[in-house]
C-alpha cells in the first residue's frame, strides 16, 4: 500500500515538471524577423512636369481612300492583299459588267437618232430652198437634230466614265487605286458581285502612311494645359524606351458624350512604316520645370484611398499621411506631407505597418 502510494506521488511530480516545462516554453517570446530597411533623405528637385495622356496611331484621313467599283459586275480577280504597298494607278482588281454593255447599246441608239436627225434637217433644206417647208418647221428639224446629237455625246461620255471606249467590245475593266499607300484592308472577295458605291468598305482600302496621327483624349480640367502647335513627345508600347517628338496639331471642338472628352491629335513623321494603326501609346505635352519632393513608388503605402509614407523619427519610424501628384517613371511625386531633407524609408515599408487587430 506505501509502495503504491509513493508510485503516484513521484508520477504526479513527474506529470508538474512537464507540464511547468511547456508553459515556459510558451511563454518565450518569438524571434522576430530581421528586415533590411533602406532610407533615403528626399529633397527638392527641379522636374520637368508635364501631361500625359493615353493614345493610339491613327491614319491621317485625308490621306485615306475606299476603292470602290465604278460601275456594277462581277469581281473577277483580286490584284493586292493586306500591307501591300501599291503606287497611284495601280490595278486592284478586275471587274466584270453589263452596265458597259447596256451604255454601248445607248450608244448605239444615240448615233442611229442622230443620223435620222441629219438626214431629216438635209431634206428640210431641200425643202426650204424650193418654199415647201416653212421657216418656223426648218427651226424644229434643226433642234431635233441638236438633241440627237447632245445624246449622242452623252451616252459616249457615259463609256468613258465607266473606263471603256465606244468602239471597244469588251466588258472588263481594271479598278485602279487613286493614290499611292497601303492597303489596309480588302473588303471583297473573288467572284462576288459589287454594287458600285452601295458596298461599304469598298474592295479595298488604301492609305498613305508616310505621316500618321496619334490621337488621345483630354479631359475637361486638364483642357487649359494643352494648346495648338505645342511640342509633344509620343511614347509607344511597341518601342519602349523610344520617343517620337511632334507638335499637337489639332484639338477638337465637340467633347466626346461617352467619355467628355476632347480629341487631341499629333502629327508624327513615319519613315519606313514603323508606326502602325492602331498602336497603343501615350501622349506627353510639356508644362514647363517645377520644384517637388520624388520618392520611389515602394516607398508609399496605400490603406484604401489614404497614401502614406514611413519617415524615420530617432529610432523609430512613423508613418506619415501624404497626397500623390503625377508619376515619373519609377517615382511618384509627394505633393504635400513630406518637408526637405525627411529620411523616408525606401525599402521594407510594408514590413512597418501594424498588423490587423493589434
Amino acid at each position: 500500500m506505501k509502495k503504491s502510494v509513493m508510485t503516484l506521488v513521484m508520477t504526479g511530480a513527474a506529470l508538474g515538471v512537464l507540464s511547468g516545462c511547456k508553459s515556459d516554453e510558451k511563454a518565450l517570446p518569438e524571434a522576430k524577423p530581421k528586415v533590411n530597411l533602406k532610407t533615403e533623405v528626399v529633397h527638392q528637385q527641379t522636374v520637368s512636369d508635364g501631361l500625359e495622356i493615353p493614345a493610339h496611331v491613327d491614319v491621317d484621313p485625308s490621306k485615306m481612300v475606299h476603292v470602290y467599283a465604278p460601275l456594277s459586275g462581277r469581281l473577277l480577280s483580286l490584284q493586292v492583299q493586306p500591307g501591300q504597298e501599291v503606287h497611284k494607278g495601280q490595278t486592284v482588281a478586275m471587274l466584270q459588267s453589263g452596265d458597259v454593255a447596256a451604255a454601248r447599246s445607248d450608244f448605239e441608239k444615240a448615233k442611229i437618232e442622230a443620223l435620222r436627225a441629219d438626214r431629216a434637217l438635209e431634206r428640210g433644206k431641200l425643202l426650204l430652198a424650193h418654199e415647201v417647208l416653212s421657216q418656223a418647221d426648218f427651226d424644229e428639224l434643226k433642234a431635233a437634230d441638236d438633241a440627237a446629237h447632245s445624246e449622242q455625246e452623252r451616252a459616249r461620255q457615259r463609256i468613258h466614265e465607266l473606263g471603256f471606249s465606244e468602239t471597244g467590245t469588251s466588258d472588263t475593266t481594271a479598278v485602279v487605286s487613286p493614290i499611292a499607300g497601303s492597303v489596309l484592308e480588302i473588303g471583297t472577295a473573288t467572284g462576288e458581285m459589287q454594287r458600285s458605291l452601295e458596298t461599304s468598305n469598298g474592295i479595298a482600302t488604301v492609305a498613305n502612311l508616310d505621316s500618321v496621327w496619334v490621337v488621345g483624349d483630354v479631359f475637361e480640367h486638364d483642357l487649359a494645359v494643352v494648346k495648338s502647335h505645342s511640342s509633344a513627345d509620343v511614347t509607344l508600347q511597341a518601342y519602349p524606351g523610344e520617343t517620337f517628338h511632334g507638335t499637337v496639331a489639332n484639338i477638337g471642338d465637340v467633347f466626346d458624350p461617352q467619355t467628355h472628352a476632347l480629341k487631341v491629335r499629333v502629327v508624327l513623321n513615319n519613315p519606313g512604316h514603323r508606326l502602325k494603326p492602331q498602336m497603343f501609346g501615350s501622349i506627353r505635352i510639356g508644362m514647363g520645370q517645377r520644384q517637388m519632393i520624388l520618392v520611389p513608388m515602394a516607398s508609399v503605402i496605400h490603406d484604401g484611398d489614404i497614401a502614406s509614407v514611413y519617415v524615420k523619427n530617432g529610432e523609430k519610424y512613423d508613418a506619415r499621411t501624404v497626397k500623390l501628384g503625377a508619376t515619373h517613371g519609377d517615382k511618384v511625386e509627394i505633393a504635400s506631407g513630406l518637408n526637405d531633407g525627411d529620411v523616408v524609408v525606401t525599402q521594407g515599408a510594408a514590413f512597418l505597418r501594424t498588423p490587423v487587430g493589434d
